[in-house]
C-alpha cells in the first residue's frame, strides 16, 4: 500500500521514508526543529528557578522515588510535539510526480543492401556484406520512432522489409539476409533504388533518406541507375551511397590448401557519386570496418530527429496531516491542564 495514502492519524506519517520523500516549500521553517529543543529547555530553566518554592519538612524514610513521577513532564512534552507539527506544517511537506513525455516526427529510412557475390570479397571482416550488416544493426539500434526498411539487391531487387518502428523484426530480417536470396547475378542498383522510392513513394514524412550500399557499378536491372535517382529525387528522397572495397589484388574465398585467393578488384565511383549527387545527400568511399562504422555514425548525426518533451508536474501538500495531529494534541494538552497532571505534579 501506498504510504501517501494511509489515513491522517496513521503513524506511517512519522517514519523516516516518509521524511525522505517529501519535498519541502518552505525548508527554512525546518531550522526552528533545531532550536525548539533549546526553546523548551529554557522555558523549564525559567520556571524551575523562577516559580515559588515552600519549604517543606519531611521524614528521609517517607522520601520515596516513583516512576508516576515522570506525569508530570507529560504537558511539557506535549507542548513540545505540538511545535514540532506546527513547524513541520509550515515547512508544508509536499509530494511531486513528474511525467515526461517524449514524441519526435519521426524519419523515413530505407536500407538498401548489395547481396552480388563479390560482396563476399574478406577485405573486410569477415566479409563486406557481415560488415555491412553489423553497422547497420548499430545504426538501428540508435535509431528513436523512426521508420526504417530494407531493400536488397543483386542481378535484381526487392524489398525484404516494409518501413516499420518494429526494430526487432528488422533485426531478424537482417540476420536472414545472404548471397542466395536472388538468383540472378549482377548489381542491379537502378533496380534498387526504383524498389526504395516505391515505398517511399505515400510516405507523409517530412524527411525520407536512403542510404545506398555498393562495392561496384551497375551491372543489370532494366533501370538505370541517373534515371531512378531523379525519380527518387521527385519523391524528396535524399540519398546517401557508400561504395565498399579496395582497389588491387583482395582475398575472396580460400584455395585447395585453405590458403586465401587473390583477386582483382576495381572501383568504379562515378556511379554512385551522382547519385549522391542527385539525390542531394553525400557519397563515401570506405575501405575496412572501422571507416564503414564511422559512416553510418555520421550518417545517424546527420539525419537526427529533433525530439520534443512534455513535463508534467502533479504536487500534493500534506501540511494538513502535520496540522491535525497539532490540533489534537492541544486538545489534548487544554484537558491535562485541567488535572492534576499539571497543577499538583509539576512542582
Amino acid at each position: 500500500m501506498d504510504k501517501f495514502s494511509d489515513a491522517w492519524y496513521s503513524f506511517s506519517w512519522f517514519s523516516p521514508n516518509t521524511f525522505g520523500a517529501f519535498t519541502w516549500a518552505n525548508p527554512l521553517f525546518l531550522y526552528g526543529l533545531l532550536a525548539l529543543p533549546l526553546a523548551m529547555l529554557l522555558r523549564w530553566f525559567i520556571r524551575y528557578y523562577l516559580n515559588q518554592k515552600l519549604p517543606i519538612a519531611l521524614i528521609k524514610s517517607e522520601l520515596k522515588s516513583s516512576p508516576l513521577t515522570l506525569i508530570r513532564f507529560l504537558p511539557d512534552l506535549i507542548i513540545l510535539f505540538i511545535f514540532t507539527f506546527i513547524i513541520i506544517a509550515l515547512a508544508r511537506p509536499q509530494r511531486t510526480n513528474e511525467k515526461v513525455e517524449q514524441w519526435t516526427e519521426g524519419i523515413d529510412i530505407m536500407l538498401a543492401l548489395d547481396i552480388s557475390q563479390s560482396m563476399q570479397i574478406e577485405d573486410f571482416t569477415p566479409n563486406r556484406l557481415e560488415a555491412a550488416k553489423n553497422v547497420a544493426r548499430d545504426f538501428i539500434k540508435g535509431r528513436i520512432q523512426d521508420r526504417i526498411g530494407l531493400v536488397v539487391f543483386s542481378g535484381d531487387a526487392f524489398s525484404l522489409a516494409p518501413l516499420t518502428t518494429d526494430y526487432e523484426l528488422l533485426n531478424s530480417y537482417l540476420n536472414d539476409v545472404n548471397f542466395e536470396m536472388i538468383e540472378n547475378r549482377g548489381t542491379a542498383i537502378g533496380s534498387a533504388i526504383a524498389v526504395v522510392t516505391n515505398r517511399m513513394r505515400e510516405s507523409e514524412s517530412k524527411s525520407k533518406v536512403c542510404i545506398l550500399l555498393s562495392d561496384g557499378d551497375n551491372t543489370a536491372g532494366n533501370i538505370d541507375p541517373i534515371t531512378s535517382s531523379e525519380l527518387a529525387a521527385a519523391y524528396g528522397i535524399k540519398m546517401y551511397t557508400i561504395v565498399v572495397g579496395k582497389e588491387g589484388l583482395v582475398p575472396f574465398g580460400k584455395d585447395f590448401f585453405g590458403r586465401p585467393q587473390m583477386v582483382e578488384n576495381t572501383v568504379d565511383e562515378t556511379t554512385m557519386r551522382k547519385i549522391a549527387s542527385i539525390g542531394g545527400g553525400e557519397f563515401f568511399r570506405v575501405t575496412d570496418n572501422q571507416a564503414l562504422k564511422s559512416v553510418f555514425q555520421k550518417i545517424d548525426q546527420y539525419e537526427k530527429a529533433e525530439i520534443k518533451e512534455t513535463r508534467f508536474k502533479a504536487t500534493s501538500d500534506f501540511y494538513f496531516i502535520y496540522l491535525r495531529w497539532a490540533i489534537v494534541l492541544l486538545l489534548l494538552w487544554l484537558v491535562l491542564k485541567s488535572t492534576f497532571i499539571s497543577n499538583v505534579l509539576q512542582d
